[in-house]
């Protein structure tokens, strides 16, 4: 929504509560990387990351205080440059006070990074910008390709820029939910920033265990989270459900092309007898949870839920300090409910004649807990497993199930 005085934009839903919560534990900051199979030249993706701004305009917006909310300024004369990898992934965009852009575009050898704030986009938003971003600077280095590559995301900027969850928002009676249950928590020594864990694999044959089971993907992925962290449960805390978070993208139940935040989350957990309970006993948890809660009616509920709060008057006459002191705790006791978490960014797709350059992407993301993040590009399937402590023993537990299916597969770490 524009001010017809001054130009700004109104942050959506999601993005008030992490301009709120988001601090130098968790700053909200994710990455999307893309690994090509020939050194990346600065220059050329200087000029595509130019030409792509244009078409994404709410990407040349800096966050700004307000006396009753945050809010997006469009700050023209800020120029952003690629350069060198040079600081620790998922590093704060956000600095109170200061004039920043809420993304990064950086290289390194063959990968080309995108660091996003939270604030700005979600995941599926992100991917957009990057794969447009891919496709651009790809047809710089061989002109042969042809002047202009198509992707299946043809949005005009206004609707890149729209806020989904205003638009969709309707005002229903609310409805009694189930009272949120405490999680079981991993507790220990914690690093300053977060390490990192990757493994790529040939995604055929996760698949066929997935089909084997009757799951599908983020099913599966779910399980092996589940099992890797209360793997390293003490007993005592076993007696709590192992629970994590699955965003949903709001866009594959309501039409929407916008390149900012649209979606909900939901929980699946288990209640495990013991550290170790078979992978089938497990899914069956998970599967309940899918079914449950996978629905249009149930998406609808959450949705309008997340944004009751900011339409009522009493709420929006609050001066911003006391949202941010409101929303902070209400994250805190949220954080509660949780183990871990889980984003499962699917099949990514590029235009064909452009794979011979492209061998992989992955994702993954900022935490103040456990994150697993994945995607697969082809044939490569590339899971990314974050969390701020000193112990790797999670890490360990669940790749080694993804190892027993593809021996082949490389593991590597920021550490």
């Amino acid at each position: 929504m524009r001010n017809s005085n001054t130009e700004w934009t109104r942050l959506d839903n999601a993005a008030k509560l992490y301009a709120s919560v988001m601090g130098r534990r968790d700053p909200k900051v994710f990455r999307f990387a893309c690994q090509l199979t020939e050194e990346v030249n600065p220059d050329f993706l200087q000029i595509a990351l130019d030409e792509v701004l244009e078409n994404f305009p709410i990407y040349h917006s800096v966050l700004r205080r307000g006396l009753f909310w945050y809010f997006l300024e469009p700050s023209p004369r800020l120029s952003p440059k690629v350069h060198p990898e040079d600081r620790p992934p998922c590093s704060p965009l956000y600095a109170r006070g200061e004039r920043r852009l809420l993304f990064d575009v950086s290289w390194y050898r063959k990968r080309i990074n995108l660091e996003v704030c939270h604030v700005l986009t979600d995941g599926t938003g992100a991917l957009q910008f990057l794969r447009t971003l891919v496709a651009r600077y790809l047809t710089l280095c061989h002109p042969e390709l042809g002047d202009i590559v198509i992707l299946d995301y043809g949005a005009s900027p206004t609707e890149k820029s729209i806020d989904s969850f205003a638009k969709y928002y309707q005002e229903t009676a609310s409805q009694a939910q189930e009272r949120p249950i405490s999680a079981a928590h991993v507790k220990g020594s914690r690093l300053p920033g977060i390490r990192v864990v990757e493994g790529e694999m040939d995604v055929k044959r996760v698949l066929a265990r997935v089909k084997e089971l009757h799951s599908s993907m983020t099913a599966y992925l779910c399980v092996q989270l589940l099992r890797a962290i209360a793997g390293v449960l003490p007993v005592r805390e076993l007696r709590k459900p192992v629970t994590l978070t699955v965003p949903v993208n709001l866009r594959n139940f309501f039409a929407s092309e916008s390149a900012r935040n649209f979606f909900a989350v939901f929980h699946v957990s288990h209640r495990f007898t013991s550290g170790n309970d078979p992978e089938e006993a497990v899914l069956q948890s998970v599967q309940s949870c899918f079914e449950r809660e996978l629905t249009q009616e149930k998406m609808a509920q959450r949705m309008n839920r997340m944004s009751a709060l900011e339409h009522r008057s009493f709420i929006r006459i609050l001066p911003l300090p006391i949202k941010d002191i409101g929303l902070s705790i209400a994250n805190q006791y949220s954080r509660r409910m949780t183990s871990g978490g889980i984003s499962n960014l699917g099949r990514i797709t590029m235009p064909e004649k452009l794979a011979p350059y492209i061998h992989s992407f992955d994702v993954f993301m900022s935490t103040d807990h456990i994150q697993l993040c994945a995607c697969s590009y082809q044939d490569r399937l590339v899971l990314s497993l974050t969390a701020p402590f000193v112990g790797g023993d999670i890490q360990k537990g669940f790749f080694r199930s993804f190892a027993a299916l593809d021996p082949d597969i490389v593991i590597s770490s920021n550490d």
